[in-house]
């Protein structure tokens, strides 16, 4: 009989499966491929590529960029397979048995995932009604189980707020374990949301980022991380040797020295998110929570319903179903203005057929 570790039976697996959407809206990633003259550039860097070579000054190129733009040290950063690597190392490296890890609740799913794979302790701190986070009962969480990792995430997903500057910090100064800043979305809030200057400021603070969302780049995998280089180095002992491929080094590299090409499209998000927001606020019986993000968060009466009917048209949103505090709330990403129009169309004939 096959012995496979305790408790892995019972790990709830990430559903990844996906089919040929007509409009794909359902995984936050960026409506178009990278800009002409950045594709241009990746695939002449990619055509000098030696794959026969592991991977080495591909990753010191990535991180002397970031560390020189945010005036870190580049003891100070690391890459990652997306930042949900980072994530999943992070637990890891501050997880194991009898350690409880602290996070927001709805947030991103992976992070009960990633207590269990850590072999922690979860404790989850449930989001008030309009899903903003309680500080003082996140630090109290934080208190009472002697945690050894909190975590917030900024924007939320799949929530869509912003969690202040100023709750940040009163977090950091008011608890002793580390506290990573998961900022996937925070290039749509804009930098001026961002903790990264904390840094300076609270050596147990984390901050993590992706390539995946606002630069395009969900094919790649790519992230990273910023922090103490004590907790940089630390944490690179849960990777294993090589852990980033070239491919992916060289295009980040190239993505991150061109990001003010990718400005008009996170603006362009912006409005988008604007104007969606405001067309679906006269939709009767749709709630619209406020997003600093690429993403909006619906909760209407039917709403398992009406993602059935959206599937039968080809166009895929995420649907909670019944999932604790997101009862009856679609995801759904934001698409190019003519897409939008399109699932916002759709979404209109229901709720005036259906009521």
């Amino acid at each position: 009989m096959l012995k496979y570790r305790k408790g892995l039976s019972d790990m709830p697996a990430y559903d990844v499966a996906e089919r040929d959407w007509r409009l794909k809206l359902n995984a936050n990633e960026a409506p178009t491929s990278l800009p002409p003259l950045v594709e241009e550039r990746v695939i002449s860097r990619l055509s000098r590529v030696a794959f026969n070579r592991y991977p080495n000054q591909e990753m010191a190129d990535i991180i002397a960029q970031v560390a020189s733009n945010y005036s870190l040290r580049e003891e100070q950063i690391f890459f990652g397979n997306g930042s949900s690597e980072i994530i999943e190392k992070l637990f890891f490296a501050f997880g194991g048995s009898g350690r409880s890890i602290v996070y927001p609740e709805p947030s991103f799913s992976m992070y009960r995932i990633y207590v269990k794979t850590a072999d922690a302790n979860g404790v989850p701190v449930g989001l008030e009604e309009d899903y903003s986070l309680d500080r003082e009962k996140f630090v109290r969480a934080v208190r009472e189980s002697k945690a050894s990792l909190a975590v917030i995430c900024t924007p939320n997903n799949p929530t869509g707020n912003l969690i202040s500057l100023s709750d940040i910090e009163y977090i950091a100064q008011n608890v002793d374990c580390a506290l990573l800043v998961d900022e996937a979305y925070l290039e749509f809030a804009g930098e001026d949301a961002s903790a990264v200057p904390l840094l300076k400021k609270y050596p147990h603070l984390i901050v993590a980022r992706t390539f995946s969302k606002a630069y395009g780049l969900a094919a790649a995998r790519v992230g990273y991380m910023m922090a103490d280089a004590s907790i940089v180095e630390m944490t690179k002992k849960a990777f294993m040797p090589y852990h980033l491929n070239v491919l992916s080094l060289v295009t980040a590299d190239i993505v991150y020295q061109m990001r003010d090409e990718f400005q008009p499209r996170i603006y362009m998000l912006r409005d988008e998110c604007r104007r969606v927001s405001e067309t679906l606020k006269g939709f009767p019986g749709l709630t619209v929570y406020p997003s600093c993000t690429n993403f909006i968060l619906l909760k209407y009466a039917k709403a398992v319903e009406l993602n059935e009917y959206l599937t039968e048209l080809g166009i895929g949103v995420r649907s909670f179903g019944s999932a604790p505090r997101l009862e009856n709330c679609l995801r759904v990403s934001l698409g190019t203005r003519e897409e939008n129009d399109v699932w916002m169309k759709e979404v209109k004939r229901f709720i005036e057929e259906k009521g």
